[in-house]
């Protein structure tokens, strides 16, 4: 690896950083970077997996003040994650790509389709009853779907999670995309332990998305905190779309 090609690295787990803790879909940006620079699609996957997770611990720290009084709600829908990440991460380490890539443009268009519909859905189900305050079990098995695919690939992942946690929690826009952080995190984290013990991990590869993805949370929490509501699902809209613009014609 050259050093300009190094910089560049570490110029996507920036980006990556920021991207995850804001609107989620930062691996849109690092693993066709690590395509570009000739890695293995698995190899770039599992090291772009690994590099995120500092990235987004520091975003979630960052999202600290909208955590407040969610910790009984983030251990009920974090063991869903656990238990998703792990069962996606098994599932990439035996199946084809073709058997689940070809589901996530679906996938991410739901999930941009939810986040702009859900104020308006929201209110109309408020008006019947109160959702239970840590989630019903449908949002439980959800997320845990959810952790699969984050286990998997997990591009987008967190559009996905922000559309459910919309749906299923009477919350802001800011404390939903809090928890969503704290869960991609929770995702990010199991099945970075399992590459990392059974997988083809590209340790130099990892260290400088870590080293820009630990910046970019930062920065995302900094400026994302900062974003009116529906900006914000704007946001998170127009990376899906471009999410799944990426997967149609890849």
């Amino acid at each position: 690896m050259t050093w300009w090609e190094a910089l560049a690295v570490l110029a996507a787990g920036v980006t990556a950083g920021t991207m995850n803790t804001m609107v989620g879909s930062g691996t849109l940006v690092t693993f066709p970077a690590l395509l570009a620079f000739g890695y293995p699609p698995v190899v770039a996957n599992v090291s772009n997996t690994v590099g995120l997770v500092p990235g987004q611990l520091s975003g979630s720290f960052g999202y600290r003040r909208e955590l407040a009084g969610q910790r009984t709600r983030l251990i009920r829908l974090g063991t869903g994650s656990m238990l998703g990440a792990l069962a996606g991460g098994l599932l990439l380490l035996t199946l084809p790509a073709s058997a689940f890539t070809t589901i996530v443009p679906v996938l991410i268009g739901l999930g941009c389709v939810l986040v702009l519909v859900q104020p308006w859905v929201s209110s109309r189900v408020a008006r019947r009853h109160d959702p239970p305050a840590h989630g019903s079990v449908w949002v439980w098995v959800l997320v845990l779907a959810t952790g699969v695919y984050g286990g998997y690939f997990g591009a987008a992942q967190g559009v996905l999670l922000v559309a459910i946690l919309g749906f299923g929690l009477d919350e802001t826009m800011q404390r939903i995309n809090a928890a969503k952080n704290v869960l991609a995190l929770v995702v990010n984290l199991v099945a970075a332990l399992l590459f990392a013990v059974v997988a083809d991990v590209d340790w130099a590869i990892a260290g400088l998305i870590a080293a820009g993805s630990l910046v970019g949370g930062m920065v995302g929490a900094t400026v994302g905190r900062r974003l009116p509501p529906m900006v914000l699902r704007v946001a998170i809209a127009v990376v899906g779309v471009v999410a799944i613009w990426q997967f149609s014609f890849a």
